[in-house]
């Protein structure tokens, strides 16, 4: 509290509270000092509920703010209210100075001109204020108590000498005791000067409120700060705001405007030719008021409250205690906050100034570039320019904590607990608004000044984002926001034409550990980048005691690399005991509302020839699950593969590693003027032609045309080359770079000896060669093994064996060098076609491809803008 006291009283309650009462009038300076103190009064309760709702450390204004409403806002705000301090020590320094410059001109003893008097005495006081500082919190608090005490002393002194009556030699200054008439002059404004007009006036006035942060600012020095700031900062408005008003009631009542401090002015009452409220108590200041050189009187005297007390010297001693106390104030303050913005390290090359020494951690290089700025404003020498600084960059701290309040408290964050009760949100908002208006009130260039320094630091900070985690409000709000938009979306009916932007947002990738599949990362989050979500999945297999560690521990590590890599993407794993019923978890609970996933994305399956048949069974079991979960599927086959897991994990040969390299970045490098060529072989909905088109829109993939390959009948060519021209525009319409397909026919029966021979090879170790026993027998054969072909089933589905080898061919003949391959995954029937032989029709398909290439096959769920016209 008393430090808060001491700050508040400053240089303006002795050297222009009186002089601003002149100009503004007792009823205006009270507006101003209560404006001033709703503002401060508001804050008091923000600073109060922030302070107490969790543990405060050193670093004041800056350590609220900053934990409140995190990094971006609280750095910002955090370096100009260091630099506000800074330049306040000048401002009190310059008071005292211009005290002492007010006594040796007195006495004729100028050093060298007033103004020069004033830049030299400054510069002294703040280097022995600096020695002060850097002896320790113990000598800066002994010294504050006993200017507590000197500002009291004098404050009594000054209200003794109103009801004094009044010498000859103090009536010639103006002074009159208390008298009803020069208080009811005094009521009024009378604008003198440049500085004459409200808001100039509540410039200059304003700092004097600012002192209320004073204690906040050494919190780290505080026994019990959620106690102390409370009870001190709103004890210290309350009775500072009480001597404000008495002071400016007071000696409007005693001391007219203008005097002449001559005592051959005095006349008889009513003598003809005197002009003004003093001719009334014998005293002529006519000629002086007219020609506006009077000396002495509220308008005239800056030393007034001097003039008036009981014992002029104790007034001086007060000044001297009030300019030097808040300037001590102002020159720990600002250290101890800039030395915990440093530490925070937000912003580059400042980390030097957050070095602290001694067992109380003092900032010693801080006290130097606070010392530094205040001696370069020192020597403005002129109080009335150096104020109005001050006063923006308060208000602009004092709105940012109003907002801290308020925002704390709208996001209704559980964790926004605060002790003291005595707040409100909205009246939080008020303060806040209330700061900028008068912000701009006071300085409009200013202002802007301030807030885009503001704005400057806040965009700095977004583009590092340092790696804080604070618990801000900030938040709290975007969770509340993600909540309540992902509610919402329940309620919005789907279209599909809101495809692309709510249900392909859902596409669940089974990674694994996404770093060991950057491709495939990297593929997916190419065409859901900013327009749909992605989820990597990772099935953990084993038992859940041994593998639950392992889950929380990695987690982490997997989001990270997924935003190192920019890939917006969430990353989520479940233990299970095999990979099946892992994945049947994941597309059954992963997603949220409308944003659940129905795409399932994943690699192909390189090693299903040599793998476990319990392996392949899954594998193939999962796509059918996909299918019966009405999930669309997206499978992705690179000639290089897509795990470098052993890249990782072992070294490899150089060749190996070029490879895994490429099979890594292939889709995150530019592919110039190649082509994107879609197979839409099935009427699956027109997800295989939708993801490549969204693919085609990036950047990288801009300069790639679209080519469009539609199967089908010799004899339906004309019906369907008109509806294909017209058919397949995905949504949005296709650009003008996209090709009209092309009509290309598939026969199903040409078909060269030696693919079909490759293909009977591929398939010969997983045969039962049965010869065409009845169905009973095979199914005893097959006990055990169901991944085995019979030979009825090679039998009945030679025709789909040899498309598959036929298609082979005319994408080796038409896409070999194509920078993507999309074609319509063929589907074998549940129950009717082996694991191994559909393995078989995928390997088929897709050999010898020097491209990537997309296996994709729709949920039957439209997506085309075609069908909904």
């Amino acid at each position: 509290q008393i430090r808060c006291m001491l700050n508040i009283w400053g240089v303006i309650l002795y050297l222009r509270l009186p002089w601003i009462t002149a100009q503004a009038g007792i009823a205006l300076t009270w507006l101003i000092i209560l404006m001033s103190v709703t503002v401060t009064t508001i804050t008091g309760l923000s600073i109060s509920a922030i302070s107490t709702n969790g543990k405060v450390k050193s670093g004041g204004t800056y350590f609220l703010i900053s934990r409140s409403l995190g990094p971006e806002l609280g750095g910002s705000i955090g370096l100009i209210f260091a630099f506000a301090n800074a330049v306040a020590v000048a401002m009190h320094t310059v008071g005292f100075a211009e005290t002492v410059r007010d006594l040796l001109q007195e006495h004729n003893s100028l050093i060298v001109d007033p103004t020069n008097d004033i830049r030299i005495i400054g510069v002294v006081t703040v280097t022995v204020l600096l020695g002060i500082s850097l002896a320790g919190m113990e000598w800066e608090a002994k010294a504050q108590i006993l200017f507590f005490l000197v500002i009291l002393v004098s404050f009594i002194n000054y209200l003794v000498g109103t009801v004094i009556p009044a010498t000859a030699e103090k009536q010639a200054k103006g002074f009159f005791s208390y008298r009803a008439d020069i208080f009811a002059q005094n009521f009024v404004p009378s604008w003198r000067g440049p500085e004459g007009s409200f808001f100039s006036l509540f410039s200059i006035f304003f700092p004097s409120a600012t002192g209320i942060l004073a204690g906040a600012n050494i919190s780290g020095d505080l026994k019990d700060p959620a106690v102390a700031i409370p009870k001190g900062t709103l004890m210290a408005i309350f009775w500072t705001t009480v001597s404000y008003l008495v002071l400016s009631a007071t000696i409007g009542a005693c001391v007219v405007r203008d005097a002449s401090g001559s005592l051959n002015d005095s006349v008889a009452v009513g003598s003809p030719g005197c002009e003004g409220l003093a001719c009334s108590f014998g005293w002529n200041f006519t000629a002086c008021a007219q020609r506006q050189s009077c000396r002495y009187g509220l308008s005239n005297y800056y030393q007034s409250m001097s003039m008036v007390s009981g014992f002029g010297p104790l007034i001086t001693a007060g000044i001297f205690g009030a300019t030097l106390s808040s300037a001590l104030a102002c020159l720990v303050s600002a250290p101890k906050v800039f030395q915990c913005l440093c530490r925070d390290q937000l912003y580059p090359l400042i980390g030097f100034f957050g070095k602290g020494y001694g067992r109380n951690n003092e900032p010693i290089r801080g006290y130097m570039l606070t010392y530094i700025i205040a001696v370069g404003f020192i020597l403005i020498a002129e109080l009335n320019a150096i104020a109005p600084i001050i006063s923006n960059f308060f208000l602009c701290s004092y709105a940012l904590i109003n907002f801290s309040c308020f925002h704390a408290s709208i996001t209704n964050s559980p964790g926004w607990r605060p002790s003291f009760r005595y707040y409100s949100k909205w009246a939080a908002l008020f303060g806040a608004a209330v700061s900028v208006v008068i912000m701009f009130l006071l300085t409009w260039w200013a202002a802007l000044i301030a807030f885009g320094i503001v704005i400057f630091l806040l965009g700095y900070v977004l583009y590092k984002k340092p790696d804080v985690n604070w618990g801000s409000s900030m938040q709290a709000s975007s969770y509340n926001m993600a909540l309540n938009y992902s509610v919402g979306l329940s309620e919005v009916d789907e279209h599909i034409k809101n495809y692309r932007q709510g249900r392909l947002g859902a596409c669940l990738v089974l990674t694994g550990p996404p770093n060991f599949r950057p491709a495939l990362v990297d593929f997916v989050g190419t065409f859901t980048k900013n327009l749909s979500l992605m989820l990597c999945g990772n099935v953990l297999i084993g038992p859940r005691k041994q593998k639950m560690p392992e889950s929380r521990l990695t987690a982490d590590g997997h989001t990270k690399w997924l935003m190192k890599r920019k890939i917006k993407a969430f990353y989520t794993d479940v233990v299970a005991e095999d990979l099946r019923s892992g994945v049947q978890m994941l597309i059954q609970a992963a997603g949220l509302g409308k944003m659940r996933p129905n795409i399932l994305a994943l690699g192909y399956k390189r090693n299903w020839r040599t793998a476990s048949p319990q392996s392949l069974e899954d594998y193939v079991g999962i796509l059918h699950d996909a299918f019966d979960f009405k999930y669309g599927v997206c499978l992705l086959r690179m000639k290089e593969g897509l795990n470098v897991s052993r890249v990782m994990q072992a070294h490899a040969d150089p060749a190996t590693l070029a490879g895994e390299q490429q099979a890594s970045t292939v889709f995150q490098s530019e592919q110039g003027k190649k082509t994107i060529d879609i197979y839409w072989l099935f009427d699956d909905g027109g997800l295989t032609l939708l993801i490549p088109y969204l693919l085609g829109r990036k950047k990288r993939w801009r300069k790639c045309k679209i080519r469009v390959f539609v199967g089908g009948q010799i004899n339906r060519m004309d019906e369907e080359r008109k509806a294909a021209v017209t058919a397949p525009s995905p949504s949005p319409p296709t650009p003008p770079r996209t090709h009209k397909p092309a009509r290309t026919p598939f026969p199903g029966t040409v078909c060269l000896s030696c693919s079909i021979k490759r293909f009977d090879d591929l398939i010969a170790p997983f045969r039962l060669n049965d010869g065409f026993k009845d169905e009973a027998t095979v199914n005893e054969m097959r006990q055990g093994c169901p991944w085995k072909i019979s030979d009825e089933e090679v039998d009945k589905n030679r025709a789909k064996s040899l498309r598959q080898v036929r298609l082979n061919e005319i994408l080796l003949d038409y896409s070999r060098d194509a920078a993507l391959v999309a074609i319509t995954l063929p589907i074998g029937r549940k129950g009717g076609c082996p694991s191994s032989l559909y393995m078989a029709w995928l390997e088929t398909l897709s050999q010898d491809l020097r491209p990537p290439v997309i296996l994709t096959r729709g949920n039957q769920e439209n997506v085309l803008t075609f069908y909904c016209q």
